[in-house]
């Protein structure tokens, strides 16, 4: 009788955003193996040139897939997806998945207005004021770009309450103007029980998570498995701050502690 071999997913991000993609896909498919890598070295990606990024994301990949199997790569980051993909699609054989914001199910769920609420850089990319002008044309989209709100995220997960008082001075520009928000930052959703409090009840939150373990299943090709309690590989490219705090939360998500990936870069 011959052992099952499970694919296995990576995931990648500037931070432990895509934590929050990861904790849908592996929801939806349980039984897979996991690998997450975070560059934190170069955090936040929306301060680097873009060719600067472009090698960074490239090397950690390839440096991970070289060393370990990989069936599909998840690129849980809006910055990195809406720049590297097409390079790291050419040179890769197996599946690359990108997250975009909501825009397009956002458009469908507003009555009033929708609130992008993203980073910086992803604000102000023409990548996004094109997903506006395509799948919201005749709906008001209010963007805020918020880097402090990257950094409540991770510190949430190393343990650290979010200032409710903070959050609701930074939202307020959308208070009380949209009916529904996206979440524009695969770091946001993990701060999206706040955010919520911030904006209020009557306010629909929207983003990525499920459509990428959506696709990540559609291709893989697989149905919903049994959970098998195995420990997931969790790597950074730095020395992560807080890390026996940052190990206690990945821990209880699946993950062995944090071990560092060094990015070969020329």
């Amino acid at each position: 009788m011959t052992e099952q071999v499970y694919k296995t997913v990576l995931i990648f991000d500037s931070g432990v955003g895509g934590l929050s993609v990861y904790q849908e896909i592996q929801s939806l498919l349980p039984q897979l193996n996991y690998i997450y890598i975070f560059d934190n070295q170069a955090y936040p990606y929306g301060e680097l040139e873009q060719n600067t990024l472009i090698k960074r994301v490239e090397a950690c990949i390839t440096t991970c897939i070289e060393n370990n199997p990989v069936d599909i790569v998840v690129i849980a980051c809006n910055t990195a997806s809406t720049i590297v993909l097409p390079s790291l699609r050419a040179g890769l054989d197996i599946p690359v998945v990108g997250v975009v914001p909501a825009i397009k199910p956002a458009s469908s769920l507003a009555n009033k207005a929708i609130g992008l609420i993203a980073t910086p850089a992803t604000v102000t990319r023409e990548y996004t004021h094109e997903l506006v002008r395509n799948f919201s044309p005749n709906k008001n989209v209010e963007m805020l770009g918020l880097t402090r709100l990257v950094d409540m995220a991770e510190e949430k997960l190393r343990g650290k309450p979010v200032d409710i008082q903070e959050l609701t001075q930074l939202l307020t520009p959308l208070i009380g103007i949209i009916d529904v928000a996206v979440l524009g930052c695969t770091h946001f959703p993990l701060i999206k029980s706040e955010i919520a409090q911030v904006l209020g009840s009557e306010v629909i939150l929207v983003d990525s998570g499920k459509a990428i373990a959506r696709r990540v299943q559609q291709l893989l090709q697989l149905e919903t498995g049994e959970e098998r309690g195995v420990k997931h590989k969790i790597l950074s490219s730095a020395l992560p701050w807080q890390e026996s705090a940052l190990n206690e939360k990945v821990g209880k998500m699946g993950f062995s502690p944090v071990q560092n990936l060094v990015i070969p870069l020329t």
